[in-house]
């Protein structure tokens, strides 16, 4: 009896994945592939899925700021850090900072990207 209770219960988990999948049923009422059939809906995007995203006027205004101000001490220190190959001490050292482990990792690439970008520039300029 007990194993019994054991394979009914391995059954039910079984069914019960299986189900979630919508493309697999068929209209019936028992089976491993019972439900009612839908189709799934295409509906438009949310206007709350943009939020966070830059547009182009403000991240002009940012680039411009950026160049303007120039950069945080601890952000000259980043790209020391990065310059020397010590990604995890950048990282350690943006987290401290910023308060959490994406903000730090945001701000890490953020900065690789500034080092990449003004490390082209000369070398561009020499040709």
């Amino acid at each position: 009896q007990l194993c019994l209770r054991a394979a009914t219960r391995v059954e039910t988990y079984v069914v019960r994945t299986r189900v979630s999948n919508a493309k697999m049923t068929k209209g019936i009422a028992v089976g491993l592939s019972k439900g009612h059939d839908v189709t799934t809906r295409t509906l438009a995007p949310r206007p709350g899925s943009r939020k966070g995203r830059c547009g182009k006027r403000v991240g002009m205004i940012r680039g411009l700021i950026r160049d303007v101000a120039g950069s945080a001490p601890y952000e000259k220190r980043l790209v020391e850090l990065l310059k020397n190959g010590r990604d995890k001490r950048a990282l350690k050292l943006a987290k401290r900072k910023l308060g959490t482990h994406l903000r730090a990792k945001k701000k890490r690439e953020e900065m690789g990207n500034l080092m990449r970008k003004s490390s082209r520039k000369p070398a561009a300029e020499a040709k």
